[in-house]
């Protein structure tokens, strides 16, 4: 087992090694195809490799024409089978993370919860991945306040950081009538204003957490994006007065997130390359937002 991961980790790299040579290529293969449609000479420093490149665009249809990242990759099985989601948390968790990690179980559709006790996390990384396990969740605290998340895709990344703020359970709400019971059906996902690149990412990390629902479920769980802020929230709809009246009603839990990080590579892995990060030098303006508009 351990050297099967070994071999399909070199073979990773290699793949995200040929993407710089893939990516130049295709760019002067796009310089070409631009001139030949326009009309235009081709680019001086294009010449001598003009014949070759003419002869590849001629071959290539529209699978092959664009370049494809090993980002692409790390989801290609998504659409195979269902995710799996190990959810656990920091050692000696207090009662609240205990009760919100409960709540997080019914959230995300085949999900385990597993007491987290003395164990390191490359022994439950290594542990997921025998078991097939798809992604893992790790929650954190501060002085009984849950204050960070980690989601981490298996078997090779990527690995996302998230801050979480204003987190209230469905514990903390007293009037248990009003919120009612927590639907198992697979949600139907609500992804807003992930507009740039980096949201773009963000989302698709998100948005494979969860399978692919019934079209007639009526559970909906929303992440929306507003100056880098995700705010999560739960809702179950009704149609009580016919087809054109809907009663919305939020069953909790709700919080929100904000990125920080994206590694490529598990939580385990230290010297796993750093896709994006947020550092204090880049918040110099109040505008600048990195997820969506």
């Amino acid at each position: 087992m351990l050297r099967r991961n070994v071999r399909l980790r070199k073979e990773y790299l290699y793949r995200k090694s040929l993407e710089g040579k893939e990516r130049l290529l295709y760019e002067k293969k796009r310089k070409i195809r631009e001139a030949l449609e326009e009309g235009k000479p081709i680019p001086t420093e294009l010449r001598n490799e003009e014949a070759a490149l003419r002869q590849e665009i001629d071959l290539e249809d529209e699978n092959t024409a664009v370049p494809r990242s090993t980002i692409d990759d790390e989801y290609a099985n998504a659409a195979d089978r269902d995710p799996k989601i190990l959810i656990t948390t920091s050692r000696n968790p207090s009662a609240p993370l205990t009760q919100f990690v409960k709540e997080l179980k019914f959230v995300f559709p085949n999900a385990q919860r597993m007491n987290r006790g003395a164990q390191v996390i490359s022994e439950i990384i290594e542990t997921c991945k025998a078991h097939d396990f798809t992604d893992v969740i790790l929650v954190h605290e501060h002085r009984g306040v849950p204050d960070g998340m980690i989601i981490s895709h298996l078997p090779f990344g990527p690995t996302a950081y998230f801050g979480l703020l204003n987190v209230v359970t469905r514990h903390d709400i007293k009037d248990k009538k009003a919120i009612g019971t927590m639907p198992e059906a697979y949600p139907h996902l609500i992804l807003n204003n992930f507009t740039k690149q980096t949201g773009q990412r963000t989302a698709n990390i998100l948005k494979h957490l969860f399978p692919v629902p019934k079209p007639d479920t009526k559970r909906i769980i929303t992440f929306a994006n507003q100056s880098d802020y995700i705010s999560f929230r739960h809702h179950i709809y009704e149609k009580r007065g016919g087809p054109k009246s809907l009663e919305l009603k939020e069953i909790g839990p709700r919080f929100e997130m904000r990125i920080y990080q994206i590694k490529l590579g598990t939580m385990d892995q230290d010297e796993a390359h750093t896709e994006w990060v947020n550092r204090p030098y880049m918040n110099t303006t109040k505008k600048r937002t990195f997820l969506g508009d």
